[in-house]
This record gives structure tokens, sequence and C-alpha cells, in this order.
């Protein structure tokens, strides 16, 4: 489904991503995580569009995807979401997503497909799909479910989401991991996952992927990523146990 080999970016004489290598098949949730500068943001920059790889490989459906501008690749089918979601706030709840699935799938959309995809993508996060809801209902949480049903809303075959835990409770955090995993379940999205809690992306993920200073340090089952020394040292620390006991639940 995706395969990213030899993956390179610098900036200037900073290396952020140094020759990484990962594959994922359909249907599979990748969990892609690291120390803050580790460059999980920059491999995502790269999937989505926005940055050009100076090295390297993003094949996607056997195409050939690097460098190519965000919109298309959107079109193309890879869906974002963004740690700080940044709705317009001049439009509905609805609207919103309804603007992300009129420019952001392939072929033709017509202003009511664009309407009915959007409100799949708001059923599936469980906001509200009527027409006159108002952003400024929403709450942390709420925004984070938003930031998600616009990349629904735009038909993804492969989904990047990009901290979607930040700023809830436990209990919302529980709902969002619940709310990934129904994604891929009822969807068939396969998902990479960038997440700093530990606790709650072990028990989601097949499948983890660690970076460190841009280099591929560790990949594996969750229950093995967790008890691996050098993931432990650099990234885990004090959290290993939590985290070991998260996976052993996955």
């Amino acid at each position: 489904m995706l395969r990213v080999e030899g993956l390179s970016k610098r900036f200037g004489g900073f290396t952020a991503v140094d020759n990484v290598d990962f594959a994922l098949e359909k249907g599979e949730i990748l969990g892609l995580i690291g120390p803050n500068g580790s460059g999980k943001s920059t491999i995502f920059n790269m999937l989505s569009g926005t940055l050009k790889p100076n090295e390297g490989s993003i094949r996607l459906d056997g195409k050939e995807i690097a460098g190519t501008p965000p919109h298309a690749i959107c079109v193309m089918g890879v869906g974002r979401t963004f740690q700080i979601p940044r709705p317009i706030r001049r439009l509905s709840i609805l609207e919103n997503a309804a603007l992300a699935g009129f420019y952001g799938q392939a072929g033709a959309v017509t202003r009511a497909q664009a309407w009915r995809s959007a409100e799949e993508a708001l059923e599936m996060v469980g906001l509200p799909t009527d027409a006159e809801a108002a952003i400024d209902t929403l709450g942390a949480a709420g925004l984070k479910k938003l930031e998600l049903a616009k990349a629904l809303a735009t038909k993804p075959s492969l989904l990047l989401a990009d901290e979607s835990l930040g700023g809830l409770d436990h209990s919302e955090m529980d709902q969002a991991a619940d709310m990934l995993k129904n994604i891929r379940e009822e969807l068939g999205v396969t998902i990479i996952w960038v997440e700093h809690i530990m606790g709650v992306l072990m028990r989601v993920v097949d499948r983890v992927m660690v970076l460190d200073h841009g280099k591929k340090i560790a990949e594996g089952r969750p229950q093995e990523v967790a008890a691996d020394p050098k993931v432990i040292e650099v990234y885990l620390g004090s959290d290993a146990e939590e985290t070991a006991a998260a996976a052993s639940r996955a």
C-alpha cells in the first residue's frame, strides 16, 4: 500500500530525516514515535507533499508521490490531520467538513456529494450534522474530532493522524483511540499515527516505528518495541513499565 525507501530531508547542514525505510500494508495502523525533533513531523510533511525529500522514494499503491504537491496527494487518497486544529470559524461544523470533501476528493465532486461525505464523516466521529451547528460550540475534544472528520471527508485510503490526543482528558483519549480503530475497521483506512501518549497508542497500533535524530532506531510489534533497551533509553525512560503494560494489551 505504502512503501518508503531511503527517505532523507536536510535543512542546510541539518539532517532532519536520515535514510528512513518503512512499508505499510492495507488496513494497518502504524505508530510513529520518538523524542521532539526526531523527524516525525518532517516525515508527515514529506508524505503529504508539504516538503520535498532530498533523497528517497515514496510509493503509494505503486505510484511515486515524492515531491507531488499537497492538493494532488490529497486527491490521490492521503488525508491528514494537524496537531493544532484551525477550522474556518465563520463556517459551520458541517460546512468545514464539506469544504474538505469538495476539494479533497478525486474526480468531479458535486456540492451534494461533498455535503453527503461531510455528514458521513461527522457521524463517524460523533459530531452534529446540523447545518447550523457552530464551531464555537466545540471544546478541545470536539475540535480534534472535526480535524479528523475533515480528513475523512476527503475519502482517504491512507490517514496521517498527528497528535490526536493532545489536550484531551483520559476519557477523551480512550474515545479518540477507539475512533481510530473504528475508522480502520469500518472504512478500511490505513493509518500512520504520530503520538506522545504511549499508554494509549500502544494498545491500538499493529506496529511501531521509533525515530531518534532523524534515524529509525526500532520497528516492530508494540511489545517488542516497548522492551527495546535503546527505545527505553532515548524515549520511554520512566514510562517504560506503563508502556510495556499497554503494549501487552494490544
